[in-house]
């Protein structure tokens, strides 16, 4: 019995993980996100798939921008 409820809670685990979407915080509170709040998220996070991020090429991604690069699966969960 003890060993199902160690592999349940370790099944339990890994769908948790699993299902898990990165959350990008906006740490100086301006609404947007900065290069470094989206690296905080995605470590792989390059210039170049920033700046594809950023549509508007404003220096900084916006909710509607991220939410799109998430849809295209530019940005992986």
């Amino acid at each position: 019995m003890k060993k199902f409820v160690l592999a349940l809670g370790a099944v339990a685990a890994f769908a948790a993980a699993a299902n898990a979407q990165t959350v990008v915080t906006d740490t100086d509170g301006n609404g947007t996100y900065s290069i470094e709040e989206m690296t905080a998220a995605y470590p792989d996070m390059t210039a170049e798939l920033f700046a594809t991020v950023d549509v508007n090429a404003d220096g900084a991604v916006d909710a509607d921008e991220l939410a799109a690069a998430k849809e295209a699966g530019s940005l992986a969960e």
